[in-house]
């Protein structure tokens, strides 16, 4: 595992913390705990696009091709999901390990983290790989592009991730394998005003203040 010379990766005790120009950076999901109460989970942009009409409540399987520190399936997860979590920057895999290792130790999050699956892979080829008998109910993308970077919405202390995830320069490769494996739904998150993934339109859209939701319907069409 190599690290750039500016951060450092070291082992505290109150977990696996990242650790740069002043800041540091650990994976966490007891500060979500307020957002996972049954009235605000409901209202979660991400949480009401993959429950979709027609949604299979038996098999509530999703991909999240774009792990990072894992928060965003960590709502799925709350909402009833298992969810495979596919990481490739092998810091950030250690640190989501970390994360889900220590909430499987609390009882107020362990029911949750026990339906989060990891893998330290690459995503598109993972995505390839699905048998569309068997494709998961919903594939969520979160790729970070350039203009994140200079964003002043970016929280300063994930500033750290930055340093070691380059923005997403295939696209096109990735949102082609999501839709090609044939989920119910392909939910990308987008900057509220930034441009829709690699040039394709969504189905339909849901919007926060801040963010959004684009949802492609693959049986609809999409990248050809």
């Amino acid at each position: 595992m190599q690290l750039p010379s500016s951060v450092s990766l070291v082992r505290e005790a109150e977990g696996l913390t990242l650790k740069g120009d002043g800041l540091c950076l650990r994976g966490d999901f007891h500060h979500l705990l307020p957002r996972i109460r049954p009235d605000n989970l409901n209202r979660e942009l991400l949480v009401r696009a993959a429950r979709f009409r027609g949604l299979d409540t038996e098999h509530m399987l999703a991909l999240d091709a774009t792990a990072g520190l894992g928060e965003d399936s960590f709502l799925l997860a709350a909402a009833g999901f298992t969810v495979d979590l596919y990481e490739q920057d092998p810091v950030i895999a250690a640190l989501l390990a970390d994360a889900l290792a220590r909430a499987d130790e609390d009882a107020a999050l362990r029911d949750i983290v026990r339906r989060m699956h990891l893998h330290e892979e690459d995503s598109v080829q993972a995505m390839q790989e699905i048998d569309r008998e068997h494709a998961p109910a919903v594939i969520y993308l979160d790729p970070m592009f350039p203009e994140r970077h200079k964003s002043a919405s970016v929280k300063k202390k994930f500033q750290l991730l930055h340093r070691l995830e380059r923005p997403c320069e295939e696209e096109e490769e990735m949102l082609r394998a999501a839709i090609g494996a044939q989920p119910g739904r392909v939910i990308i998150k987008r900057p509220g005003k930034g441009p829709v993934l690699a040039g394709v339109r969504p189905s339909y859209t849901l919007a926060g203040r801040a963010v959004r939701m684009d949802v492609i319907v693959p049986c609809e069409g999409g990248l050809q």
